[in-house]
C-alpha cells in the first residue's frame, strides 16, 4: 500500500469512526448514560480534529484526500453500525475499532518510513499513543 492509500483509509475509517461515535452518542441508554453520552462526544470531537490532521498532511505531501461519503464506504475497514446496541456493545465496539486503527496505524509507520517520511510516520505514532490510552480507559469503564 503507497503512503497516499494509507492516508486515505485512514481518513475513510475515521470518518466512519465519527458518525458511529455519534450515533453512540445520541442512542446510548442506561445508568451510564451521562458518562458515555460525554465521553462519546469528547471522543468524536477528537475524532474530527484528526481527520482534518490526517487530510492536511496527506496534502502536505502531495497527496490527494478522498472527500466524499461513497469514497469512505468504499475503502473503509472500519464498518458502520445499524443495529440498537447496549451501551456496554458501544463501548465495546469502539475498543474495536481503535484495535484495528492501531494495527492498520502500525502498518501506515512501515509505509511512512519505506518513504523517507518522518512526519507521517510520527503522527501515526501519535494517533496509536492515544488510541492505546482510550481502550485502556474503555476497557477500564467495562471492568467497573
Amino acid at each position: 500500500m503507497t503512503l497516499e492509500q494509507v492516508f486515505n483509509q485512514q481518513i475513510a475509517n475515521w470518518n466512519v469512526l465519527y458518525t458511529k461515535l455519534h450515533r453512540f452518542h445520541w442512542y446510548v441508554k442506561g445508568p451510564q448514560f451521562f458518562t458515555l453520552h460525554a465521553k462519546f462526544e469528547e471522543l468524536y470531537n477528537e475524532t474530527a480534529s484528526t481527520i482534518d490532521e490526517l487530510a492536511e498532511q496527506l496534502l502536505i505531501i502531495g497527496g490527494k484526500p478522498i472527500s466524499t461519503l461513497k469514497e469512505y464506504l468504499l475503502i473503509a475497514t472500519i464498518k458502520e453500525t445499524t443495529e440498537v446496541l447496549t451501551a456496554e456493545k458501544m463501548v465495546l465496539a469502539v475498543v474495536k475499532d481503535y484495535t484495528q486503527l492501531i494495527n492498520e496505524l502500525k502498518a501506515g509507520m512501515e509505509a511512512a518510513e519505506q518513504s523517507n517520511d518522518e512526519v507521517s510516520s510520527d503522527m501515526f505514532l501519535d494517533l496509536i499513543g492515544k488510541l492505546s490510552k482510550h481502550n485502556w480507559m474503555l476497557k477500564a469503564f467495562l471492568e467497573a
